[in-house]
């Protein structure tokens, strides 16, 4: 697969803009685009969407890995990548290859309409997907809802709500309650929804909009409910209780993406989904830098030569710092240990918001560039603003240096935790093996 360089990229820069270069976030352009392509959408395998603020990526692993435990042919679209953009389409287990992708972007491009960066590759995914056989497609949100590229999905088979926080305001609207409103956007008459454990404000507002449309909703909490019990996971329906498999990505949170993901396709009712693929499932799930341990490439090399613990996530707004703060309290509580954080926050994001949760659990930050990344804000930046904290901060030019500085920082037998944007997840994964 290409890198961040490749063609696929480049002939996406080609066709669109990104979401904050000037264009709009509506249906419009690619609702014609794919009217123009023969309506791939209505083509489509059963579709379970998915929006929410965070914990995407995550239940859409989790769906992903229970619908193959169950035999199911599975195509999956999500967002964003992290090394190079094939990553966000996956036709039955395998991530789609170059020439398939450009093939797919030149008969968008073709169109002649001028969608961006994101609906160009969700049309081309949604022709990927709908000319390639499958028991079941996982279609990601990917801002919002509502408006999202991927809400031309006129009746999905569940619709998934994840929690639902703030970030993206300038688009989504300033509070909770606004955000909850454009996430419920991919609720359809009649068909099921399945919500994640919500902020009072959200879950009204969800509530309120699945009634004004019929659609019938199972709520965390109050139709079902998922928790841990003597290191299982136990998911509680109005049927009956399934005693799971501990989750396959680390976290307390995973906990509830995971029981949000087993809930969903039970309410699909496939019957090809017993109960033993729902436990297979949840153990089996990936997903790259959520609570990932790095041991792979050069990264898991040095390491591994320094005697330091290294893990990656992609927590990059309040609401994903906080689920980060449990999971280091988590690692604590198994093994104390001398904890260094390596982290860059982007300009568009909440810098106290996501570094105040991790004080408690971290001592030294090392503030890192992302290279090549416009939206990154500088080492110097963001060292300030964590020392203001209390934290010990320094801060590199280099991404290679930095992550040697918190290597040794942490010392034999201490951790380093790198976080704070995807985009340097991304930066680190290119450093550490790649995304399978």
């Amino acid at each position: 697969m290409a890198g961040s360089e490749g063609p696929v990229a480049q002939r996406l820069a080609e066709i669109g803009l990104e979401f904050n270069h000037g264009f709009a976030i509506d249906l419009s352009r690619i609702t014609v685009c794919l009217e123009r392509l023969g309506h791939p959408e209505r083509a489509l395998a059963p579709v379970i969407h998915v929006a929410g603020t965070n914990g995407k990526g995550s239940t859409c692993a989790f769906l992903r890995a229970i619908a193959e435990a169950a035999g199911l042919r599975t195509h999956v679209f999500t967002s964003p990548h992290l090394i190079a953009p094939n990553e966000r389409v996956r036709v039955a287990g395998r991530l789609l290859d170059d020439a398939a992708l450009l093939s797919a972007l030149d008969r968008v491009a073709a169109t002649d309409i001028a969608v961006t960066y994101f609906e160009a590759i969700t049309a081309a995914a949604i022709l990927a997907f709908a000319e390639s056989r499958a028991d079941l497609v996982v279609l990601e949100v990917g801002l919002g809802g509502r408006s999202d590229a991927t809400n031309v999905i006129a009746a999905p088979a569940v619709s998934v709500i994840t929690p639902v926080d703030l970030d993206h305001q300038a688009y989504l609207g300033p509070t909770i309650a606004a955000i909850a409103h454009q996430k419920s956007g991919i609720l359809k008459p009649g068909r099921p929804g399945v919500i994640a454990r919500q902020h009072p404000d959200g879950g009204a507002v969800i509530a309120a909009d699945a009634a004004a449309i019929g659609a019938p909703l199972a709520r965390c909490g109050v139709e079902w409910d998922a928790f841990a019990s003597n290191g299982r996971l136990v998911l509680q329906t109005e049927e009956r209780l399934y005693d799971l498999s501990e989750p396959g990505l680390f976290g307390a949170h995973q906990i509830d993406n995971a029981g949000l993901a087993a809930m969903a396709m039970l309410t699909w009712g496939d019957p090809r989904v017993e109960a033993s693929a729902l436990a297979e499932g949840v153990a089996l799930a990936r997903w790259p830098a959520r609570m990932q341990p790095i041991t792979a490439g050069a990264l898991g090399a040095a390491a591994r030569a320094a005697g330091c613990e290294v893990w990656l996530d992609g927590a990059h707004n309040p609401h994903g710092a906080q689920a980060l703060a449990r999971s280091l309290a988590q690692l604590q509580a198994r093994a104390r240990k001398r904890t260094v954080l390596v982290c860059c926050v982007l300009k568009t994001k909440d810098i106290a918001g996501v570094l105040a949760p991790l004080r408690p659990y971290a001592d030294d930050l090392i503030a890192a560039p992302i290279p090549n990344d416009r939206l990154a804000r500088a080492p110097a930046e963001v060292a300030a603003a964590a020392a203001e904290m209390g934290f010990a901060a320094t801060h590199h030019a280099d991404l290679d240096a930095a992550l040697a500085a918190g290597l040794a920082a942490a010392g034999r037998g201490g951790r380093m935790m790198i976080c704070g944007s995807l985009h340097l997840a991304g930066a680190v994964l290119a450093r550490a093996g790649g995304v399978a």
